[in-house]
């Protein structure tokens, strides 16, 4: 191996040479970084001097004028005073003047940052000289002519300012070209800096590509093959020192497995070995417990071997004792030896029932050999707990049939009662009034207009009574304003009529102001609801006071019913289904809020009064 880690580990005089080339790559880039910086730094100060230079030659040009203004105002202005003001102006103006012209003629490196005036620049000083020199002059004479004789006429100021006049458009021609050639020599010198910095950068950008392309990608070529072959070697050195260490435990540790793994499905399943034909090879010793069955055991050559000791036995006949339950094993046996089979069966030892979840799996050993294999559960425990909830189940729902039959009884006999009722209303009362009614319109007798008189009168009378009970009867079976309006306007027509009618005090109030309509099944079974809870109040609790109340949310409508009556047993009243107490209704009211998915809460106490609170989902 120490060979091997020779030929496959770099050459020094490599590494060496690509030290080499990395330090020339990267002085070279930091060279270019390094005079990219000083050019830079050196243009940036050279045009602070190029700015200032531009700057005073433009000042130039507005001193000149400021010069020429202030000299016409000397010929107007005769006042002393204000001749002073404006020689002192001129003076300091025109010293100024005179400086800047003299520094822009001589450049000084420190104050300007640059080395001199170009060719060019100086010609066109040639040119604006005598210019200068004739302005200069003039303004220095005028300004002595005056201070000595301060009350000069404006003539002679005129007179000796006239040069300043005649030169001064020439001197603005000259000047604004200076300050032009300026402008374009620093425009030059941007021009030369930027192909310099572009030079400098294709200069670097080449030797970065010159590095990737003969340094770092041959590296990377290298590195990687070193590493490939270096790993390669070391996969090769640690599957051979696996294949030596599985090679000396394989056998020791496939004995270990193999027993483990029997030990585990003897213990812990329900395990068990089978011929095809049904006959038993092995059976695990949680089997032979369960079924009372015995195992015995041998020592081999060189480990123990489970070995069951009615070998060659049917395994139906050892665990099932009825005849049908073997039938049944063997039919399961024969028809599903070759593709499996997942179920659950009965079987019977000794008067006891047991349930198994058997799983058949077929293992084919060989060509010519195959057995089943056998793994079952027991779910004894399990199945009579579902037999249980069964029955319990079975029990619950006969419960409820008989409760619901009984339920529709009372609902036919209270439908039959009402119709009788109604029936009963109709003949007493408009029934016996239609027949009055007809037998007063016989008797009129037209020739006696003061008896027909009367007796038309008392038609009037009988004829609004019998309009009042069709209105009464047609109200207690279908209010039209549950059909036009909507469930409050019906509440409050039935609490204000049942108020009028049974002499109680029936209040409606609608806390949330509801106005919405709802399905036509959920208005009438709330009316009914209600209508039932407000005659139960009236009939059995003999209430004098008794309030509706309305509220709503987003998703929730509530009703409240409640009555100062003489108040009852919740349960009692619950159980009792004879008809004669607020029970059978107590179950209307039920049956009606399970039926549009509401819930409703009866709360009474005896002597104090009862509160029955209707939820509605909207």
């Amino acid at each position: 191996m120490e060979p091997a880690r020779k030929n496959s580990s770099p050459d020094i005089g490599t590494f060496r040479r690509l030290i080499r080339l990395y330090k020339l790559a990267l002085g070279a880039v930091a060279l270019s970084a390094i005079v990219s910086q000083v050019l830079i730094q050196n243009f940036l100060d050279r045009q602070e001097g190029d700015a200032k230079v531009i700057n005073i030659s433009g000042r130039q040009r507005m001193l000149s004028q400021k010069l020429t203004k202030e000299s016409l105002k000397l010929v107007s202005i005769t006042d002393n005073v204000r001749r002073q003001e404006i020689i002192d102006t001129l003076k300091s103006t025109l010293t100024l003047w005179n400086s800047s012209h003299e520094k822009l003629q001589n450049i000084d490196r420190k104050s300007f940052l640059i080395k001199e005036n170009s060719n060019q620049i100086l010609q066109l000083f040639s040119r604006i000289n005598p210019y200068f020199t004739s302005i200069s002059n003039a303004l220095g004479t005028t300004l002595a002519e005056i201070e000595n004789n301060i009350n000069i006429s404006s003539d002679s100021v005129s007179s000796l300012i006239y040069p300043v006049l005649s030169s001064e458009n020439e001197f603005l021609y000259w000047m604004d070209a200076i300050t032009d050639q300026y402008e374009k020599e620093a425009a030059r010198k941007v021009a030369k800096l930027r192909k310099l910095e572009y030079g400098l950068l294709i200069f670097t950008l080449l030797v970065l590509l010159a590095e990737f392309l003969f340094i770092f990608k041959p590296v990377a070529f290298d590195v990687k093959a070193t590493m490939k072959k270096l790993l390669v070697a070391e996969d090769k050195a640690k599957k051979m020192a696996r294949e030596a260490d599985e090679m000396s435990n394989a056998r020791e540790r496939s004995v270990r497995e193999l027993r483990a793994l029997n030990y585990a499905m003897d213990q812990a399943l329900l395990y068990a070995r089978l011929t095809t034909d049904g006959r038993v090879i092995h059976l695990g010793a949680k089997f032979s417990n369960l079924f009372d069955l015995r195992t015995s055991y041998y020592d081999g050559r060189e480990n123990p071997i489970h070995k069951w000791k009615r070998k060659d036995e049917l395994f139906s006949k050892l665990i099932a004792s009825k005849e049908s339950e073997q039938r049944a094993i063997e039919s399961v046996i024969s028809e599903n030896q070759r593709r499996g089979w997942q179920g659950e069966m009965k079987l019977t030892r000794t008067d006891q029932e047991i349930w198994l979840e058997m799983s058949l799996i077929p293992v084919f050993i060989s060509k010519e050999k195959s057995e089943l294999l056998l793994i079952c559960m027991d779910i004894t425990e399990r199945k009579k707990a579902q037999f249980e909830i069964d029955r319990l189940n079975k029990e619950t729902f006969e419960e409820k049939m008989n409760q619901q039959k009984v339920i529709s009884g009372k609902i036919i006999e209270n439908q039959e009662n009402e119709q009788n009722r109604i029936a009963k209303d109709i003949h007493d009362g408009i029934g016996q009034m239609l027949t009055g009614l007809k037998f007063n319109l016989e008797s009129i007798n037209l020739d006696q207009p003061e008896k027909a008189a009367s007796k038309i009168e008392n038609l009037k009378e009988l004829t609004t009574s019998i309009i009042k009970g069709v209105r009464t009867a047609t109200f207690n079976l279908a209010p039209p304003e549950l059909t036009d309006h909507g469930i409050v306007p019906a509440l409050q027509k039935l609490t204000r009529e049942l108020s009028r009618l049974t002499g109680k005090e029936i209040i409606f109030l609608n806390k949330s102001d509801f106005n919405l309509r709802l399905e036509s099944l959920k208005e009438i079974n709330i009316y009914r609801i209600v209508q039932e809870a407000i005659n139960n109040a009236i009939k059995y609790a003999e209430s004098s006071h008794i309030m509706v109340t309305l509220s709503h949310s987003e998703h929730l409508l509530s009703l409240i019913i409640d009555d100062n009556g003489k108040g009852f047993k919740v349960r009692e009243i619950s159980d009792a289904n004879d008809g004669t107490t607020p029970g059978l209704g107590m179950s209307f009211m039920r049956e009606r809020t399970q039926y549009i998915d509401g819930r409703i809460f009866i709360n009474s106490i005896p002597g104090e009064g009862t509160r029955i609170t209707l939820n509605i989902p909207i």
